[in-house]
């Protein structure tokens, strides 16, 4: 009897330090484990941090056209989701749309909030910097007479997008102001990307 209960706590023990162990190695909802893995391969062979993401969209009819992503390139190989993901975009009635799906300007905004809030997590677990909690509030102008080719010297896009954080951490401003601007999409839409065009006809 006594050596069946010794152990019974020793198991006890052993699972209660097991799963203090497993909790330990994530930091922000990261893996912190796979993490150092994937960076150590990184270092180790640079090519696998080329990516190439795509995109397939189709016009339905009005301004509403639905897009999917599933197939990518990376880490040395290509990628197949076991379902691509879907997005329709519209716009609202008093832009000619009946609200099939938010405009492609809000897709634009939904993009930075989450790739600036994912860069922001991301970092921040490296860096060893515990966030508690991030919330996002954009606004972006634009005059669509550029967009409607009524004034020439107005562009058709944003002339200006503010993003609020709200977040809940011990870390100083000017750090998670670093980690947000390592964004990729905060990134491409601050500086000039080349983006080429091609047009068959069908």
């Amino acid at each position: 009897m006594t050596n069946t209960n010794t152990n019974t706590n020793t198991n006890t023990n052993t699972n209660t330090n097991t799963e203090t162990k497993t909790k330990t190695k994530t930091l922000n909802g990261i893996d912190l484990e796979k993490m150092q893995e994937t960076i150590g391969n990184l270092q180790a062979q640079p090519t696998l941090a080329e990516f190439q993401f795509r995109s397939k969209g189709k016009w339905i009819d009005g301004g509403h056209n639905r897009s999917s992503v599933s197939d990518f390139y990376g880490a040395g190989q290509e990628h197949e989701r076991s379902e691509p993901f879907v997005f329709d975009k519209g716009e609202p009635e008093v832009l000619l749309g009946n609200d099939s799906g938010a405009n492609p300007v809000e897709y634009l905004l939904v993009a930075l909030a989450g790739c600036t809030t994912t860069s922001l997590a991301l970092h921040s677990a490296a860096n060893g910097i515990e966030i508690e909690s991030i919330e996002t509030k954009l606004e972006g102008d634009i005059d669509l007479s550029g967009f409607l080719g009524l004034n020439p010297d107005v562009k058709p896009g944003y002339e200006g997008i503010r993003i609020k954080y709200l977040i809940k951490s011990d870390a100083d401003e000017e750090t998670l102001r670093k980690f947000i601007e390592m964004s990729p999409v905060f990134d491409t839409v601050c500086r000039p990307v080349p983006v080429s065009i091609e047009i068959e006809k069908v």
